[in-house]
């Protein structure tokens, strides 16, 4: 299928995805909106996620920011940054699907892209997809395998499933293995 494609990604959805399933995030990001348009026209790329708290988490804020900047050089991508909340001492995100739901809307209704990719598993965005279906937007969803809602499975138009074999080849360094080393004459392991 040809035409413009719109990339939509949950942030933390991805990072804790990637995480948990790959145990990395160093991602490259024009690789990785690349690979999923294809041979589609990409129109750009939205990234969504909070804004760490400066004062209550000053470490995760500046390597937060490291990272932003390095997004920021990402051609044909847009940064929307939401904020936290404390509800009952737990951290909350405020805005962040709203954020994104309201993009894919606006952009569906100004007729910007042919086809929207989410990627998230989050069931929350199921009524968004649905509503931008509706107005002839085709939707794929890409998701790993764990983390995927039944309901934006039932949704998709198509479906991309994010494994180890995906990313081959889209991160920004090189992993290297751990290393044994043995020390002089004792045959131990350090």
């Amino acid at each position: 299928m040809e035409g413009k494609v719109a990339i939509f990604i949950d942030g933390s959805n991805l990072y804790h995805a990637l995480e948990a399933n790959l145990k990395r995030h160093d991602l490259n990001f024009t690789e990785f909106s690349n690979k999923l348009t294809g041979t589609r026209q990409l129109f750009r790329t939205y990234y969504y996620n909070i804004l760490q708290n400066q004062t209550q988490w000053p470490e995760t804020y500046s390597e937060q920011q490291d990272f932003l900047d390095g997004l920021r050089k990402t051609p044909y991508l847009e940064i929307r940054l939401g904020t936290t909340k404390l509800a009952q001492g737990v951290t909350v995100e405020k805005g962040v699907d709203i954020m994104l739901a309201t993009d894919l809307l606006n952009f569906t209704f100004s007729n910007l892209f042919d086809t929207a990719i989410l990627v998230s598993g989050d069931a929350d965005f199921s009524y968004v997809l649905h509503a931008i279906k509706n107005r002839g937007i085709h939707v794929e969803v890409a998701y790993f395998e764990k983390s995927i809602s039944k309901d934006l499975w039932n949704i998709a138009d198509n479906r991309i499933p994010l494994d180890r074999a995906f990313f081959k080849g889209l991160w920004v360094g090189k992993r290297y293995p751990k290393r044994r080393r043995i020390s002089k004459g004792k045959g131990k392991q350090e």
